[in-house]
């Protein structure tokens, strides 16, 4: 268990990658920077390729689902990465208000025919790449989760991990996120917010995401351990340690890339840096991208 523990030492736990629609984003002034709060609801898409189908061979087939939803001028933003560790895949993030606000935009797709079928035609081609694709739906735990927010446009990469507490020890999960939690409001700068699956697989499953500027940033969160083990205290770490090893079964954590070719991001997000958000692969692609932007 010292390895989950490293986790919780190494990493800041921050999540704040807003992903909804721009109606879901709460955008407020802080140091000059947007800041996007966390939808409630987060959908994850996880695509893991066959070999040598990832690079632009991907990016080709998911531009066209891009295509698909700027020609519709949908308003359902997703955000799109690629691993850097791990076996070779994708994940795409959309957020949510609610699930009733995910029923209204799943109905509205189905009722537009036009996108309906090219969603299907770019799922198809889409498809042939893939080994296998899975669907997840988490909601934030406000209660695990510490000043979330953070300057979306500006992301680069978010280092993901993930937790699996054995069934019977959610109340020794709520003492370890207590413990975190009172340790890392002491070290200032900390943020982050926390997701529970509710759908797509075993119960008690959960998730952080950090989001970085740049890979500077990894060694800055990993600086914070220190930091965190003085404001613990000696006690303190001693039962984080036992009831991580009583309590938690599965622990991982990965690097994933936000790549802007198979991510389609509203106007606030990409006027806050057009240089990363608008490139294309194509002209064609591009000034598509840029009317849909405008």
């Amino acid at each position: 268990m010292k390895r989950v523990v490293n986790i919780l030492l190494g990493a800041c736990l921050c999540f704040a990658a807003s992903i909804a629609c721009d109606a879901t984003v709460v955008a407020a002034q802080q140091s000059e920077a947007t800041v996007n709060m966390p939808p409630k609801i987060l959908v994850i898409n996880r695509e893991v390729l066959k070999p040598g189908k990832g690079g632009a061979t991907h990016q080709k087939t998911e531009s066209a689902f891009v295509h698909a939803m700027a020609a519709a001028k949908d308003t359902t933003y997703y955000l799109g990465m690629d691993a850097v560790s791990g076996a070779s895949r994708s994940l795409f993030f959309t957020g949510y208000d609610s699930f009733a606000d995910w029923e209204k935009e799943a109905l509205a797709e189905q009722k537009n025919a036009a996108l309906s079928a090219a969603l299907d035609r770019a799922a198809v081609a889409d498809g042939d790449l893939l080994q296998s694709y899975e669907t997840g739906m988490y909601f934030l735990r406000d209660d695990y989760s510490l000043n979330p927010g953070t300057d979306l446009p500006h992301v680069r990469y978010f280092e993901i991990g993930v937790f699996h507490v054995k069934p019977g020890h959610e109340e020794d999960w709520t003492t370890i996120m207590r413990l975190v939690k009172d340790a890392y409001a002491k070290v200032p700068g900390v943020q982050w917010a926390m997701y529970e699956r509710v759908y797509g697989g075993p119960d008690h499953y959960f998730i952080y995401v950090t989001p970085m500027k740049s890979a500077a940033e990894i060694d800055n969160n990993f600086a914070n351990g220190p930091k965190f083990v003085e404001a613990i205290g000696k006690a303190g770490m001693k039962q984080l340690n036992s009831l991580m090893a009583e309590s938690v079964d599965q622990d991982d954590l990965n690097l994933f890339a936000l790549n802007p070719a198979i991510s389609y991001v509203g106007p606030e997000t990409i006027k806050g840096d057009p240089t990363f958000w608008k490139p294309a692969p194509s002209g064609e692609p591009k000034k598509k991208a840029e009317k849909a932007a405008q």
